[in-house]
């Protein structure tokens, strides 16, 4: 795991090695290049659960934290301690702020990240959020600070379909130092929700069972390790 400031820890896969483009690619080249201080500004990222929104803030955020201030603020997870989590946080060079959905239509909330986007902007430093929609579609309190989220770069992230989840999948495995063979992937697929990020969950604790018994993923295999645990895949 990867420390970063404000105590928020990220897994060592959330880095952009780990993500696949696929028809996202200008949002990742975007991103990319904030992350290594070639571009400043604000970005917004929108998409459907899965869509890949955390793996990129997080992603954005251990990039820079290689060369500047980075911090990653998952709101959602967050919010219960109030506004006083984000102090300090328009110092920030590289400030990744997940879920702001989850605050929006707060008046103090917003006033206090209204104070965040001006000291970035004025500091020339860099700010990307995360929400389900686009900024334009979101329930604001705060009629200026939607508007100016509104004029930053907007990303809809477009969800994998079946041929690039499977090469998500493949990545997942190569990351993780083993081969996924083409029929176990098309077998996870079938049988279990295409959120990417349960796939990957469900992934890494089948490699883990599979270190143990030293076996390959195979489809029998994994069928044994889930009966095993009481997980029926969908039929």
């Amino acid at each position: 795991m990867r420390q970063l400031p404000l105590g928020v820890r990220i897994p060592d896969r959330a880095v952009f090695a780990t993500f696949l483009p696929a028809r996202n690619l200008q949002a990742v080249q975007h991103l990319t290049r904030m992350a290594r201080a070639e571009v400043a500004g604000v970005a917004w990222v929108c998409g459907a659960p899965g869509s890949g929104k955390t793996h990129l803030l997080q992603a954005v955020c251990v990039q820079a934290s290689e060369s500047m201030r980075a911090a990653y603020l998952p709101l959602a997870e967050m919010q219960s301690f109030g506004t006083g989590v984000l102090e300090g946080a328009g110092q920030i060079d590289c400030l990744c702020l997940d879920d702001l959905h989850t605050v929006l239509g707060r008046p103090d909330w917003e006033r206090a990240l209204f104070e965040i986007f001006r000291e970035i902007e004025e500091q020339g430093g860099r700010l990307v959020a995360a929400a389900p929609m686009p900024p334009a579609l979101a329930q604001w309190s705060l009629a200026d600070l939607g508007s100016r989220f509104s004029a930053s770069a907007v990303f809809q992230l477009r969800s994998l379909d079946e041929s690039e989840q499977q090469e998500a999948l493949r990545l997942r495995a190569q990351t993780r130092g083993f081969d996924l063979p083409d029929e176990t992937s098309r077998w996870l697929l079938r049988h279990f929700t295409r959120d990417m990020r349960a796939l990957y969950s469900l992934l890494d604790t089948l490699d883990e069972a599979a270190l143990v018994a030293q076996r390959r993923l195979t489809v029998p295999f994994i069928r044994t390790v889930l009966r095993e645990q009481g997980q029926a895949p969908e039929s």
